[in-house]
């Protein structure tokens, strides 16, 4: 049997692709577009049956394919830096030892039971996206993981699985998100109501069970024989190879993971208490990279050349996020999201209650792609599904569980989301690869979210 002669693109490639394609797509699509008000809350928001047609359709220049790229630098550019500051601590934190000697640690503790390391991580990144909205806020952990599952014989692909996997799950259940489920009630005009929050809470459960049987059964696969990795040949992030080394745990080590810890807990005050973003996160990590090169007394030069090399190794990261905000940048300047939104919406109308519900949870999917913030997509699509939801007789809190799910889930999948898009490129994870691994998940998922959308319109839980 002959070798294929395809490989699948660089993920540079497949983005650009993307691009393209938006681009095209302007040409072929109707443009069109909702009127929007102001909200109290000081979002745009859209006004139901309001579309209408442009009534003088431009087309884009033939450069726009090009010059929405830095656009779309501009508009990722918190994240961008995020990850660079991101990148530098860690190296810094690298420098310091502390790492390696708490691994070692947590090998003499964990050694025997990954599977246990496996479901209290994605548990808690589950717990935090369903409750405060985390995602940018866990790009600081995909090293560490990383770290520690190349040290338990397992692979990178496992570390990333359990942290994307437990975030999308998390957003997917949205028990008390600020970010979607708060803003998606409040714009459909429901309140949060303990029926309903309760089947958040068992779908929380089950989707995290559904999420720890996915990885899992990966990851055993994957020690039992390391070639069946969907990532061999492809080396791990620099400097998190695993080592064989015992380090001891010195004096100084534990002054490290005190900062860490302490830092951890001024971030969790700062995102819930004081309305903290990339902008404060960015400064905290910087803080943290100057006190950990004066707790391991590296000198100012090698603190700087360290922050410096770690920053460096994420330049391949940074231009995937831009390249990956630049699809919704060309869609946008197109004039064809709300023609996009609208035409998918349009065929609920006429399917029966389950079904439709069902229906919404598709839309909503489709609808990420195309607008990956939460709260954006729940101003956009939200106005236009809760009077939908009335008029096929599904309770305006299912059109909200619907859109929760399809925001949710699909936001490990599609290449759109910059959040995404970067934690890969911190990882060194194709695209394509990740997609072999997360396909068969979304599937599951899919599959009992849609149940558990039938099951709430057929006992009408409100």
């Amino acid at each position: 049997m002959t070798e294929s002669r395809f490989r699948v693109p660089h993920t540079l490639v497949l983005l650009a692709g993307m691009i393209l394609l938006a681009f095209v797509s302007t040409f072929l699509l109707p443009q069109g577009s909702f009127e929007r008000f102001t909200n109290e809350h000081n979002r745009e928001q859209v006004v139901p049956d309001s579309y209408s047609r442009a009534e003088e359709p431009h087309n884009l220049p033939w450069h726009t394919a090009l010059t929405a790229i830095p656009k779309g630098f501009e508009a990722a550019q918190g994240i961008i830096f995020f990850i660079f500051f991101t990148g530098g601590t860690f190296s810094v934190l690298r420098a310091t030892g502390a790492i390696d000697a708490a691994l070692s640690k947590m090998l003499r503790a964990l050694g025997h039971k990954p599977q246990l390391l496996i479901l209290c991580a994605i548990l808690v990144f589950a717990i935090g996206s369903a409750t405060m909205g985390m995602a940018e806020e866990y790009i600081p952990f995909v090293p560490i993981l990383i770290a520690l599952c190349l040290a338990l014989k397992l692979d990178t692909m496992t570390a990333i699985g359990t942290l994307c996997i437990g975030y999308g799950v998390g957003y997917g259940a949205a028990v008390i998100n600020p970010f979607t489920v708060l803003i998606a009630q409040d714009v459909a005009n429901v309140p949060t109501t303990l029926p309903m929050t309760a089947l958040r809470l068992v779908l929380l459960v089950l989707f995290v069970g559904v999420g720890f049987h996915h990885v899992w059964s990966y990851a055993k696969r994957v020690r039992a024989d390391p070639a069946r990795s969907l990532v061999a040949g492809i080396e791990p992030p620099p400097g998190l190879k695993a080592t064989a080394s015992d380090h001891p745990f010195t004096t100084k080590d534990v002054a490290v993971i005190l900062l860490l810890l302490t830092a951890l807990v001024v971030l969790i005050c700062g995102l819930t208490m004081w309305h903290w973003y990339l902008v404060e996160m960015g400064a905290l990590f910087l803080a943290v990279s100057i006190l950990l090169g004066l707790i391991a007394r590296l000198g100012a030069s090698r603190t700087a050349s360290e922050f410096c090399k770690g920053a460096g190794e994420l330049t391949t990261t940074a231009l995937l996020v831009g390249f990956a905000r630049t699809i919704e940048v060309v869609l946008e300047e197109g004039g064809i999201i709300d023609s996009i939104v609208h035409g998918i919406s349009m065929p609920l109308k006429e399917l029966p209650p389950s079904i439709a519900a069902v229906g919404m949870f598709a839309v909503q999917s489709v609808c990420n792609f195309f607008i990956p913030s939460g709260s954006g997509q729940a101003y956009v699509t939200m106005p236009l599904m809760a009077p939908l939801a009335d008029l096929v007789d599904v309770s305006r809190q299912v059109a909200v569980l619907a859109y929760q799910f399809g925001d949710g889930f699909t936001n490990i999948l599609i290449p759109t989301n910059a959040v995404l898009i970067g934690i890969l490129g911190l990882a060194n994870i194709p695209f394509d690869r990740w997609v072999r691994f997360v396909g068969p998940f979304m599937l599951k998922i899919w599959v009992l979210g849609s149940v558990a959308l039938i099951v709430a319109v057929v006992f009408g839980i409100q």
